[in-house]
């Protein structure tokens, strides 16, 4: 009898883990609705017995998600930052990653989120997801020579809320069009401050 391999079978497992989030977060952004265990199943190519070794019901599976999502996003938004070659285009990277964020598939995953998942719950994954983005701006302001560093990360924020409102208000997200004319006025007004070329 063949021995089975303990690493190729945590493989797997993980693999069938990755497959239930993803499908689930799919599902959720395309119905805003919490979806059953069932219909993950069926969209991750697994049988709903294979979903209850990972989940034990839909609450627990939504907990799983915010647990998974938050992070995930966060990571790509500060990797976008880090790369940036200066304080100036970091600042705007944040901005561009932001408007990104809110007009893209996270954005209904997120609002689905909200209206499906117990406030407890997503509290605590909201503060770090805040924090975690909020800590590079503030870096790069800093280097940026900016004394007020605070106030001028909430003004950032405040102009991001206010120019993705109308996305942000939208079930499908925003299109490419309505993506830059969200960062359109954001880059009249922060472009001289952050130094950027007219053609960044």
């Amino acid at each position: 009898m063949p021995r089975i391999n303990a690493a190729t079978v945590a493989e797997h497992r993980a693999r069938q883990r990755r497959a239930v989030l993803d499908a689930a977060r799919d599902l959720l952004a395309e119905t805003g609705l919490a979806p059953s265990l069932a219909e993950v199943g069926a969209r991750a190519g697994l049988a709903r017995s294979s979903v209850y070794q990972y989940v034990r019901s839909r609450d627990d599976l939504m907990a799983e998600v915010v647990a998974d999502v938050f992070p995930g996003w966060a990571d790509r938004i500060r990797a976008a930052i880090a790369a940036a070659p200066t304080p100036g285009t970091r600042v705007w990277a944040y901005v561009e990653s932001n408007v990104a964020f809110f007009s893209g598939s996270e954005q209904r995953v997120a609002r689905a989120l909200g209206s499906v998942v117990d406030p407890a719950i997503l509290h605590g994954p909201l503060q770090e997801f805040h924090l975690a983005l909020q800590e590079p701006l503030r870096d790069a302001l800093r280097d940026l020579g900016e004394p007020e560093v605070d106030t001028v990360a909430d003004l950032v924020d405040a102009m991001l809320l206010s120019a993705t409102q109308q996305i942000r208000g939208t079930q499908h997200g925003g299109d490419a069009d309505e993506h830059r004319a969200a960062l359109a006025p954001l880059r009249r007004v922060l472009g001289p401050y952050l130094g950027l070329a007219a053609t960044d």
